[in-house]
């Protein structure tokens, strides 16, 4: 078993607090996302289960062992950073396997290892080449394999995707996914982009302030949105969110939202009336930004082929049923 288990985890900074109570379950086997904006506290946390910051009070259990004053070392955990940290001089067989060498194991021991972790990460054919020889996606997965190789029970990855471009990106996700389902290891993720989070995660850990706002699995918090923050913070566009009186007028006590996704648009009728002000047309999907009368700023996301242009009159209505109250 590899599950984490965080109880009252607290972190401050003189007296600064910024991890302010954590209670979390991981359960073993799971894709664990924290996510949340600059500052939040999500690394701050990682860094705390991996043993590189030590924790104010509360308790870190991996693998039903209380680890909280134990070492790095001894947790049973590999950390890849954002940063490849590769050593320049070394080939890729000897970058995956340095660790093994440095323990002094077997060279056959280390051989096998070194390949069925390349194969694993599709590295079979840049085992004799150096890092400078590789692409930035190609050296992730380098760093990737120098943590597998040592058998974690969890693996912690701190924004590791953030160096790479977006086409790269959007292919190590799923890279990364596969690798999961590949090795049934528990992983937990930092990042600041939710669609991050809502692709790869089996669970995802909104954070903000220092506090966890909301858990779950990735379509309950787009559904369900326990709070305006999460409301505001998981989909993309962002959920238009309406507060104080304009709230109240749409029958919420605090705060009104609805999805982009959830608007429709028609040139003859509709709760509410506005003028386009921009259109960005993505293909399939075009994202209109429109003024509304009693509103203020509207986004409606509608099919690509839609014929809508700034200066239009249009009217929105939300769908029955898919707005959020608070």
């Amino acid at each position: 078993m590899s599950d984490v288990v965080l109880k009252g985890l607290r972190k401050s900074f003189g007296a600064l607090e910024v991890i302010k109570g954590v209670d979390l379950h991981v359960a073993s086997g799971e894709f664990c996302v924290f996510v949340g904006p600059s500052g939040c506290g999500k690394s701050t946390l990682l860094r705390m289960i991996s043993g590189l910051e030590e924790q104010t009070s509360g308790m870190i259990e991996i693998g039903g062992r209380d680890v909280s004053r134990a070492e790095p070392k001894d947790r049973g955990i590999a950390m890849v950073f954002q940063s490849y940290a590769l050593y320049p001089h070394l080939t890729v067989r000897e970058n995956i396997g340095f660790g093994l060498s440095l323990a002094r194991r077997p060279k056959a021991e280390i051989a096998e290892k070194v390949a069925e972790v390349a194969r694993v990460l599709q590295l079979e054919d840049y085992l004799d080449r150096k890092p400078k020889a590789l692409s930035g996606g190609q050296r992730q997965r380098v760093a990737i394999g120098r943590s597998i190789i040592r058998d974690p029970q969890v693996f912690l990855f701190d924004e590791p995707l953030s160096n790479l471009d977006a086409a790269l990106r959007a292919q190590m996700r799923i890279e990364l996914t596969e690798l999961h389902a590949r090795l049934g290891t528990t992983m937990i993720y930092v990042t600041h982009d939710q669609v991050e989070a809502m692709t790869m995660a089996d669970k995802i850990v909104v954070l903000n302030g220092g506090r966890i706002e909301q858990v779950g699995a990735p379509m309950d918090l787009y559904d369900n949105p326990a709070t305006p923050f999460v409301a505001g913070f998981i989909g993309s566009p962002k959920m238009n969110l309406y507060e104080g009186e304009t709230a109240r007028a749409l029958g919420a006590g605090s705060v009104y939202g609805i999805r982009p996704e959830h608007v429709t648009l028609s040139e003859s009728g509709g709760l509410w009336t506005g003028t386009v002000r921009h259109v960005e047309r993505l293909g399939a999907d075009s994202i209109i930004h429109i003024e509304a009368t009693g509103l203020g700023p509207l986004v409606a996301r509608v099919e690509g082929h839609r014929a809508f242009a700034p200066g239009q009159i249009v009217h929105a209505s939300p769908i029955d049923g898919r707005e959020v109250r608070y």
